[in-house]
């Protein structure tokens, strides 16, 4: 498994993270969002150079011109609800690509809120069958929500490859993905990792939860 961490380079991207950060700047939503859709942008630009291209030629008014142009076919994937405007802004860049959602969310199995699980009750994808793959979530904090909903998606086809999206991931969260798939060639995009999972198992210093920040508190 190939680790690609975008804050380890000096970019706009850790401009768009540190406001998502920034408890002055969440109480605006809007912006909460926007920022989400636009490390989507980054991220799938980046994502954009590991794709298979071929030459084609474009007719113009005045003549023809020779592109390399993707030959994969791309399928974006994310878990409702906090990974909307994240896999809006991948679907800004790859805006031919199919789409798959799956509701997926987590539980505390003991009173402490030290032990999580995950349920998965709702998927709907096109066949994944050769495919190029890309789940999409904003947080990344034990890992068990990916690893569960990717191996959902395998019901519905084998893809050609498959990368991992998030904005921020826990360290112990990347070192579980490398032990779970360090032998496939499955890549790992993030763009910041953080040190601490606490006992609740939210990252830290993390942002808080992405889902109320963009969408307004559930109960």
């Amino acid at each position: 498994m190939k680790i690609v961490n975008l804050c380890e380079q000096n970019s706009v991207v850790q401009q768009m993270v540190a406001e998502l950060r920034d408890v002055r700047v969440q109480a605006d939503r809007h912006r909460f969002r926007w920022n989400l859709q636009r490390l989507g942008w980054m991220t799938a630009y980046e994502v954009s150079k590991t794709l298979r291209y071929e030459r084609r030629e474009v007719q113009t008014p005045l003549g023809t011109a020779t592109h390399q142009l993707a030959a994969d076919e791309v399928v974006l994937a994310t878990i409702f609800r906090a990974g909307l405007p994240f896999h809006r802004g991948f679907l800004d860049i790859f805006d031919n690509a199919g789409n798959a959602f799956i509701s997926a969310f987590r539980y505390y199995t003991d009173e402490a809120h030290s032990d999580i699980g995950v349920k998965v009750e709702y998927i709907a994808s096109p066949s994944l069958d050769d495919k190029v793959l890309l789940l999409v979530d904003p947080m990344l904090a034990t890992g068990n929500s990916f690893d569960l909903c990717y191996q959902a998606f395998l019901d519905k086809g084998t893809p050609r490859s498959v990368h991992f999206c998030a904005v921020i991931a826990s360290q112990s969260a990347v070192d579980h993905m490398r032990e779970l798939y360090g032998d496939t060639d499955i890549t790992l995009w993030c763009c910041a990792v953080d040190p601490v999972l606490n006992e609740n198992k939210y990252i830290v210093p993390g942002l808080g939860d992405a889902g109320d920040l963009a969408f307004g508190d559930k109960i």
